[in-house]
């Protein structure tokens, strides 16, 4: 059940990162989703990963 919650978790952060038109937008977006599910550490991943997806 654990992995099933991580994988949840993991893929409402890639639908967040996905929001914004620009860079900035995505890394705040990711960086908000990644603060709800993980915490410090998953804000900096979610906006790292929002950030790398900008066009």
């Amino acid at each position: 059940m654990p992995s099933l919650i991580a994988t949840a978790a993991f893929a409402m952060t890639l639908v967040l990162v996905g929001c914004g038109d620009n860079a900035t937008e995505r890394a705040a977006t990711g960086g908000l989703g990644g603060a709800v599910i993980a915490g410090p550490a998953g804000a900096v991943v979610g906006g790292t990963l929002g950030a790398a997806t900008a066009d």
